[in-house]
């Protein structure tokens, strides 16, 4: 259904399933294996796991062989350790001496002396005590800096391989579809082709010190229902090869990704975790993938006590098992005795147990765990896990994140602005700066007696540091929930006494009900939580000019805010969980030491009515004359302003390609403010007929170029055919030859209306939709592309990355 060439084998009609090539070491080690042996190695054990959830369902799962001695639960050995320094607070030199020796007893005190993989959260920076907390990866993807990226990966690698952890179960590459969803903000953005060239990026940084990348969650998961978090999704197969796979094809081809990880969700009645086709048949077949599946926390397990689909453990672990899931975490619910007893009563074919026990030996070859010297040397004495050079791109990279949506000249702030009220429940809390998956956020809140452990200043203590001459008032006003407005008149007062006034707002992520984004907080409203909207419709009553700051983990329905008109703040700036240097980055835009360059990896909303929403709509999935609601977003997927501005010019398109082939697109950008400034040049194309529908503009390629006054750089993109490509009726991802528009914008709702010309030439008229609002933006007229040739059926030899030169 889902494939674009015939499958030659199916292991779910085969009697036996296909055994990957091992070496002799491997193959030795588990021909020696008794059941217990191999069960054992299928499961993780969770390390100090108390009352804090930090999963879902998390108390209900807690299962009997958490208790009892250690060396008793890991007899016949153990495959994964989960979260050894990111359950509760440990000293990690303290942990890493702990670990150490753990490791030397497994290898000496069990039978077939083999370590176990230790695992990881790591989504914002490794998640343990004093570890550096990065942005969140919606602010990846707002920064469009995949290089940035993988730098931010190579370094939480290093953290990692020093401390022992061999796994981190990151990125997300589950592609936006509706912002109520409570796991936006560890998403990186609503377009396939952003999500798969940041999350490669972070993929081959993480991988690149040692460290196997875990990609989550395949497949279809953000698709869920009015985005509730595990609710049914209803994605056809097309929607699910072209829009949910290509991110994870993506690292997987280009980035070499070792593990992927389940997504909880079903799709059309069949869930993932139990669904043969897409863990077996897409994801190894057609993908390639050779590496080791983990389950999401409980998912096997869920399939009895969520899904109903099986009548046990048991038969949920074959399920499972036969399914494609290798590794069952965070513990062993079902791989273990209901395992054992489903292979011993002849129920479950032993070698689907021997194909994942295979897979997961090799995992631990490749990580040197089989190696006879594994942890023969000493734990590191000391270690830091929040270097200078981990200050430093936390900073870069939360600086190229932030998204200027308005701007009357407010911004950057005067220099006669000598007093600022500084307003908002985000103004003064390091909370607020970091994402759902931080230590901070995610282990911290159930341990106030810790400090971050680490250096990390709020938007008060950046923006004091940074106007050392102005007289800076706080005033709190608000909490991000609840409708306590007892706040209100002192804030007021403040606003009315300054010369102006920065209200901070947002959110405060969490889970399950803890916060207000997060795993599990999901919302109904796209509104700013609790009063925080009054608050700022308070501030601006005073006649001071306001400038609002958001620090959110989704994109909220804030047209109230924008385009002011003297009723409204004078700009809107947008940051999504900024992490430890987020503070200082938001200083540095507001200041003006730094000039904004992100733009919205999302749509900003209309309204939650208006969801779900994507930039990736065909003709009928926008505004038109037969309904009347309008869906478009107030800012479009792309959109920033800066400080300075930016000129096309030169615009080049090849006339024709082959399906099969490439064409190149070019222009001249220059730089016509007075300040230097980073532009995101983003190249759009739209299949004008095509034998299914198709979206009214599609990211082919994108590229950050950093001007000073003046400048001008010619930039070129290699672009392949194959980024038009798409799922036929048939279910086969084909090029088809026919007429393209190609054009370059500052975002994706800066289409110009089209007129068919001849090849070579083009159109020349750029006029907006009637829907579209007139909103700050730049771009060249689009032109045709023939592209020629046989309907060219897309296979793993073709390209599907865009390649930028500069001039």
């Amino acid at each position: 259904m889902l494939d674009d060439t015939p499958l030659e084998t199916s292991l779910m009609t085969a009697d036996i399933p296909a055994f990957p090539v091992a070496s002799e070491r491997v193959s030795a080690l588990a021909a020696q294996m008794t059941l217990e042996e191999k069960s054992a190695q299928l499961v993780g054990y969770w390390l100090d796991q108390g009352g804090e959830v930090v999963a879902p369902m998390q108390n209900e799962m807690g299962g009997a062989e958490r208790s009892g001695a250690l060396t008793e639960i890991t007899r016949h050995g153990i495959g994964h350790y989960t979260r050894v320094y990111g359950t509760r607070p440990v000293e990690p030199v303290d942990r890493a001496a702990w670990l150490w020796a753990e490791q030397r007893r497994l290898k000496t005190e069990t039978r077939l002396g083999i370590p176990a993989i230790v695992h990881e959260e790591c989504l914002t920076g490794l998640a343990a005590w004093k570890a550096a907390t990065f942005p969140t990866p919606l602010a990846w993807g707002a920064s469009f800096d995949p290089e940035l990226v993988a730098e931010m990966g190579a370094l939480i690698g290093e953290s990692m391989r020093q401390l022992g952890i061999h796994q981190g179960l990151a990125p997300v590459l589950d592609v936006i579809r509706d912002p109520r969803w409570g796991r936006v903000d560890e998403c990186i953005g609503e377009d396939p082709y952003l999500v798969g060239t940041v999350g490669t990026a972070y993929v081959q940084g993480l991988q690149s010190e040692g460290v196997h990348a875990t990609l989550k969650h395949f497949l279809g998961y953000s698709a869920s229902r009015a985005g509730r978090n595990h609710a049914p999704v209803s994605a056809g197969p097309r929607e699910i090869a072209d829009v949910f796979l290509p991110p994870f094809e993506m690292a997987i081809r280009d980035g070499g990704v070792r593990s992927v990880m389940n997504s909880y969700a079903e799709i059309d009645g069949v869930p993932v975790a139990s669904d043969p086709e897409l863990l077996t048949d897409v994801l190894r077949e057609r993908l390639g993938f050779d590496g080791v599946v983990v389950a999401d926390y409980f998912a096997v397990a869920f399939l009895e006590v969520m899904h109903a689909v099986a009548a046990d453990r048991g038969e949920a672990a074959e399920l499972a098992l036969k399914a494609g899931i290798d590794v069952e975490l965070p513990t062993g619910d079902a791989y273990l005795a209901p395992l054992i007893e489903r292979v011993r009563t002849g129920e479950l074919d032993e070698a689907y147990l021997d194909r994942a026990v295979i897979r997961v030996l090799m995992q631990k070859e490749q990580l040197g765990l089989l190696d006879p010297g594994a942890f023969d040397g000493e734990p590191p004495a000391e270690i830091d896990l929040d270097t200078p050079r981990h200050r430093d791109v936390a900073r870069r990279l939360a600086a190229q994140s932030l998204v200027l949506l308005s701007n009357d000249g407010a911004l950057p702030l005067a220099s006669t602005a000598r007093r600022i009220a500084l307003i908002g429940p985000n103004a003064d809390r390091t909370d607020a700066l970091q994402g759902c998956y931080s230590f901070a956020n995610h282990v911290l809140a159930h341990h106030p007696g810790y400090e971050n452990g680490f250096e990390i200043p709020t938007v008060r203590e950046a923006l004091t540091e940074a106007l050392p001459d102005a007289e800076i008032v706080h005033v709190r006003g608000s909490d991000v929930e609840g409708d306590d407005r007892s706040g209100f008149a002192a804030a007021a007062q403040a606003a009315a006494d300054a010369d102006v006034a920065i209200v901070v707002v947002g959110d405060q992520a969490g889970l399950f009900g803890r916060g207000t984004v997060g795993e599990g907080n999901d919302v109904e409203s796209l509104n700013l939580p609790g009063v925080q909207r009054e608050l700022v419709e308070h501030l601006t009553a005073t006649g001071t000019p306001v400038i609002m700051v958001l620090i959110t983990g989704r994109p909220y329905a804030i047209e109230w805010a924008l385009d002011a008109d003297g009723t409204r703040p004078a700009a809107v700036l947008q940051a999504f969980f900024p992490g430890e240097a987020g503070g200082t980055a938001i200083a540095d835009v507001l200041t003006g030491a730094t000039s904004p360059s992100g733009r919205m990896p999302v749509s900003l909303p209309r309204s939650a009515g208006a969801q779900p929403y994507s930039y990736l709509h065909p003709v009928l999935g926008g505004p038109s004359d037969v309904t009347s609601t309008d869906p478009t977003p107030v800012r479009p997927f792309g959109f920033g302003l800066s400080y300075t501005s930016f000129e096309y010019a030169d615009f080049a398109v090849d006339a024709e390609a082959t399906t099969a082939g490439h064409f190149s697109v070019s222009v001249t950008v220059t730089n016509t403010g007075q300040r230097e400034g980073a532009d995101v040049v983003q190249v759009y194309g739209r299949d004008l007929v095509a034998s299914v529908t198709r979206p009214v503009a599609q990211l082919l390629g994108y590229a950050r170029v950093t001007l000073t006054p003046g400048q001008s750089r010619r930039v070129s993109f290699d672009v392949p055919a194959s980024r038009f490509a798409f799922t036929d009726r048939h279910g086969t991802r084909i090029v088809e030859p026919g007429d393209v528009a190609v054009w370059i914008g500052s975002y994706a709702a800066a289409t110009p209306a089209l007129e068919r010309g001849d090849a070579t030439g083009g159109v020349i008229v750029n006029a907006r939709d009637r829907h579209e609002r007139e909103i700050p933006g730049h771009a060249t007229p689009a032109r045709i592309l023939s592209i020629v040739g046989d309907v060219h059926p897309v296979t793993a030899a073709d390209a599907r990355l865009v390649e930028v030169s500069f001039e």
